[in-house]
């Protein structure tokens, strides 16, 4: 029976993909994809020539028949966001389920990752870490969902895009401002940055630019650190 991968791939730096990922990517009869155009860069500079199909959140349920009709005609097919792992923060859950349920080998190949790239640099102690990825962009929700992740003695990490980061430091530091953070941007690209501390002292020094870059991931330790 036919196999999907679901493929882990950079998350800024080229280098970062696999050996195992680029022979995978090599030998499977199709890659279903979040963003063709993006996946095509990655192909294109391994020099990988495969059939791609468009795999996002918008039509993930639909875009799941057609690779699960070419796993029943026993083509093998890949899967792989637009960077980092499937199904964190990105589609690709619904996917592997649907495989999965229907029968076929649902392998995971190990690759990138935001979320533990951040946790391996933070300096946190924390035992258990919740991953929530992008909070509500509406002030209210978002800050009132703060408040019961900072309440837990769990760690948590958190995605934001250039536009809200501010926001969201500002009230993780009326929240608790002296919480012990760490702020990534633009990992693993050339304009890489970590930012540790205090709430308050990060938000100020990311207020002193002109303007916010990159995507951002934050690290906000348990309730018992600070």
């Amino acid at each position: 029976m036919a196999t999907l991968y679901i493929i882990g791939t950079p998350i800024g730096n080229l280098g970062d993909i696999s050996f195992r990922a680029v022979e995978i990517l090599k030998s499977v009869d199709l890659v279903a994809c979040e963003d063709t155009r993006r996946t095509l860069k990655l192909l294109s500079h391994f020099e990988i020539r495969v059939k791609m199909l468009s795999c996002r959140s918008q039509n993930e349920e639909f875009a799941a028949e057609k690779v699960l009709s070419a796993l029943k005609q026993g083509q093998n097919v890949a899967y792989a966001s637009d960077a980092g792992t499937p199904a964190l923060s990105d589609p690709g859950a619904a996917l592997a389920r649907a495989a999965a349920q229907a029968g076929h080998d649902v392998i995971p190949v190990p690759g990138p990752s935001a979320f533990s790239a951040l946790l391996s640099v933070s300096g946190g102690r924390d035992k258990t870490v919740v991953f929530e990825g992008f909070l509500s962009p509406k002030p209210g929700r978002r800050k009132s969902r703060l408040r019961e992740l900072m309440a837990m003695d769990a760690a948590c990490v958190i995605y934001e895009s250039p536009f809200r980061v501010l926001k969201l430091l500002t009230d993780i530091a009326e929240i608790d401002s002296e919480r012990y953070i760490c702020v990534g941007r633009e990992m693993t690209k050339i304009h890489e940055e970590y930012l540790r501390g205090a709430a308050v002292e990060v938000l100020g020094i990311l207020s002193q630019k002109k303007e916010q870059l990159g995507e951002f991931s934050l690290y906000i330790a348990g309730n018992y650190l600070k």
